[in-house]
């Protein structure tokens, strides 16, 4: 007998923003465990994230944030492991299993550290007209060789199977391009982002032209 996945009791609020790959990652998240969900785009050039009523959800200013019920939750990791525990009673994304838990939280620290400051920030240049930053594609580089010699022999980043890590993972790395990071020498690496994107439910993050590309 299997168990039949929870459900919210009302669609789950997501704050952010289209173009956050942080708030892809929720997103994507959201419609792979196939929960209801409403978004709220947070206006950064008024200064929404600022105010003292967005604040109160994230005392950051950050995105992204979501509201389930009494639940107000800030960070894409935190929001990741949240609906795994909560929505995923199979434990597929984040397995009961110890050691896979530690690999999952290996990559999160890799998508906190560089990727973020990586391929995130170089994309973010770009695409913002920002001052060139070669130190972010260097970082992104290495990171992504990391993972290519990483994904010798193995389809995922954590298990046998997918999991959070992945999810982490694959929208700035999908995204990289857009900062000026090249994928092309890299064929592990693009034959996993494939295997990402055809997961059933999958949703990918709108692709931002540079003004430089």
């Amino acid at each position: 007998m299997t168990t039949a996945q929870p459900r919210p009791a009302a669609p789950i609020r997501l704050f952010g923003h289209p173009l956050s790959g942080h708030v892809h990652r929720v997103r994507l998240m959201l419609t792979l465990l196939g929960l209801p969900f409403e978004e709220s785009k947070v206006d950064f050039a008024g200064g929404e994230h600022r105010r003292p009523e967005y604040l109160a959800r994230n005392v950051f200013g950050q995105v992204p944030v979501i509201e389930d019920g009494e639940v107000t939750l800030a960070d894409s990791n935190a929001i990741l492991v949240y609906l795994a525990l909560t929505y995923d009673p199979a434990r597929r994304w984040l397995p009961a299993d110890v050691r896979t838990q530690a690999e999952i939280q290996r990559w999160f620290s890799a998508a906190a550290g560089p990727l973020a400051y990586g391929a995130a920030a170089a994309r973010v240049a770009r695409i913002f007209s920002r001052p060139d930053n070669p130190q972010a594609r260097a970082w992104a580089e290495g990171l992504f060789e990391v993972m290519e010699r990483h994904l010798d022999g193995r389809d995922w980043l954590a298990a046998p199977h997918a999991t959070l890590a992945d999810i982490a993972m694959v929208t700035y790395t999908a995204h990289a391009p857009e900062g000026g990071v090249a994928l092309d020498g890299l064929p592990r690496l693009r034959a996993w982002l494939q295997r990402v994107e055809a997961l059933p439910g999958f949703v990918g993050m709108v692709r931002t032209p540079s003004p430089a590309a």
